[in-house]
């Protein structure tokens, strides 16, 4: 069909886990072989956690990753960028990503909310798909539902999880793998704002 969505997956790297107040340090999203990846200087100190888990530091020379400098972009060119990216499908865009309900969409919409971007965001997603439920849901027998341990029990593969572009590298594979009904991506969908 013409008019299906597009899956565009997407990832968010953090300073922490608490949705109201963490800062995006990364985000990126794949589709097809496109690729979109950023990463921005947070105004809040990394948890100690979110440090070891992502491997990411904040100094006075700016954001280092595993020790080496990367280059940043300001959050609001960050978002201006991801939703031209986005626009760039032509068509209603379906975001997903693993664990999308409680982490990366109330995140991505907060921020979205922040610099008064959410009517432009509306006008190309027209919705989230959490991977994470859908998983549960399908396999419900698996032992774990981490998209680290997905992607081992179903590709057969470990991978540098925590970076926001292999996450979504991933979760597309899997996703493809996974080769979900309408009816279920369906079921896992649904709207932030």
């Amino acid at each position: 069909m013409a008019h299906e969505k597009i899956i565009v997956f997407f990832d968010l790297e953090t300073t922490g886990l608490d949705t109201a107040v963490c800062d995006i340090i990364q985000l990126a999203a794949v589709c097809e072989e496109r690729v979109f990846n950023v990463y921005t200087l947070p105004r809040r100190a990394l948890t100690e956690s979110a440090a070891q888990v992502t491997g990411f530091r904040l100094t006075s020379d700016g954001l280092l990753l595993r020790g080496k400098p990367v280059e940043t972009t300001p959050l609001f060119e960050a978002l201006t960028s991801f939703i031209a990216f986005l626009r760039s499908f032509r068509r209603p865009v379906l975001l997903a990503a693993h664990n999308a309900k409680r982490f990366d969409a109330p995140v991505l919409t907060r921020v979205l909310q922040h610099y008064s971007l959410t009517q432009e965001f509306q006008q190309v997603v027209s919705g989230f798909l959490d991977t994470f439920l859908l998983s549960k849901n399908l396999y419900s027998y698996v032992p774990s539902h981490s998209q680290e341990y997905l992607v081992q029990y179903f590709l057969g593969k470990s991978y540098n999880a925590h970076n926001a572009v292999e996450d979504a590298k991933m979760l597309k594979e899997l996703f493809k793998a996974w080769r979900p009904s309408t009816h279920d991506i369906f079921r896992f969908t649904y709207r932030v704002f």
